[in-house]
């Protein structure tokens, strides 16, 4: 009988792969060859890049290790099938920095840790918080990923005593900031969009990406792009009537014009018709003129998504109605508009300036 963590990965696997599509055969690596079409220490592609292997076969054994290596800018890390555990910081001055799950298949390759906001500093100052839960950090600009899972497997269960139940899985503050076929697994807080300081507009792009949580799973203040992406709210035991959680919680600066995307993507659930809303707005204590941005676009709503009331409020004095949230064109039971006034939507002369392009500026993150 798989652990509750393991049966969460299986269970999670088995959802990106329908976001993801199987990788091919010639993507796999194999035993002789576990960094597959990105050469080996002895084939290496460039001087820039390091190889990262549990087995030995690389250039390290650990990610933290091969990251603390991979000084300067444009350094290259391929990382072999594997669960690599541990906390990772990317920091400010390792730009362009690339990670690269060697299969193609982001579930055979996984960066994961188990802290939560309520967990104790190692000091005794005090707990983590939200941001000190993040398995994994990136503070500079120019990253990007591929074909890897960033996971947060802390759970409230197994501690019921915790206040703080926040478990960042990753944390991104970079611009131009790139996430190709990546899965990202939590609950509570799982993939934290966010930038290094209120007046830092850091864009992010995230294609053919999954994301799963319960409680505010997808938020922050970046200008992130979230297109053809898999989002799945889960079950939750601890709770006996909705909602369950919210998918999106922006918490975009006033003076940001662009919030976060969501286009070509879908919700999917495991948890009960209804039981979860698509977003609230986030206006931290940090930054009370907050306006928070979310446009949901193109995208299937599945019955998951409460269809008469789909947003919620965080904090009073700041309701969602007062905020800039807009719909255009969903498809699905969740995006049945019963109550007009609760599904704020575009027009066909707005929707032309909520893209990709429209968000990116000059910025085209490769495919």
């Amino acid at each position: 009988m798989p652990s509750r963590r393991s049966a969460l990965s299986l269970f999670a696997g088995a959802g990106a792969a329908l976001a993801l599509g199987a990788p091919t055969a010639q993507a796999r690596p194999t035993g002789h060859r576990p960094f597959g079409r990105y050469g080996s220490p002895s084939r290496r592609l460039d001087p820039l890049t390091l190889y990262v292997d549990p087995h030995g076969r690389g250039d390290f054994t650990d990610v933290r290790s091969a990251l603390d290596a991979a000084t300067g800018t444009g350094r290259t890390l391929v990382i072999a099938p594997g669960t690599y555990r541990g906390k990772l910081t990317v920091t400010a001055g390792r730009t362009g920095l690339t990670l690269i799950g060697a299969s193609g298949d982001p579930r055979d390759t996984v960066i994961v840790h188990d802290d939560a906001a309520g967990t104790p500093r190692p000091d005794g100052s005090g707990t983590l918080g939200t941001s000190g839960s993040a398995s994994v950090t990136v503070q500079a600009a120019d990253f990007t990923a591929r074909g890897l899972t960033f996971s947060n497997d802390w759970l409230r269960s197994d501690n019921p005593e915790y206040t703080g139940t926040q478990a960042v899985a990753i944390k991104v503050q970079g611009d131009r900031s790139a996430f190709h076929g990546c899965r990202f697994l939590g609950h509570q807080d799982t993939l934290y969009a966010d930038t290094p300081a209120l007046t830092a507009f850091a864009r992010q792009y995230y294609r053919d990406c999954y994301v799963e949580g319960d409680v505010d799973f997808v938020f922050g203040r970046a200008t992130a792009v979230y297109d053809r992406c898999h989002f799945r709210t889960l079950t939750r035991t601890d709770l006996a009537s909705a909602p369950y959680g919210f998918v999106f919680a922006p918490s975009t600066a006033g003076a940001s014009p662009r919030g976060y995307l969501v286009l070509r993507s879908r919700i999917t659930s495991t948890a009960p018709d209804a039981y979860y809303k698509l977003a609230r707005p986030w206006v931290p204590s940090s930054d009370p003129t907050a306006r928070p941005m979310l446009t949901v676009r193109d995208t299937h709503l599945g019955a998951g998504i409460d269809a008469a009331a789909p947003y919620g409020t965080m904090s009073s004095g700041f309701p969602w109605q007062d905020q800039r949230f807009a719909e255009y064109r969903n498809t699905g039971p969740g995006a049945r508009i019963t109550v007009p006034d609760n599904r704020p939507q575009l027009t066909a002369a707005e929707a032309r300036a909520h893209t990709p392009a429209g968000w990116l500026g000059d910025w085209r993150p490769g495919a």
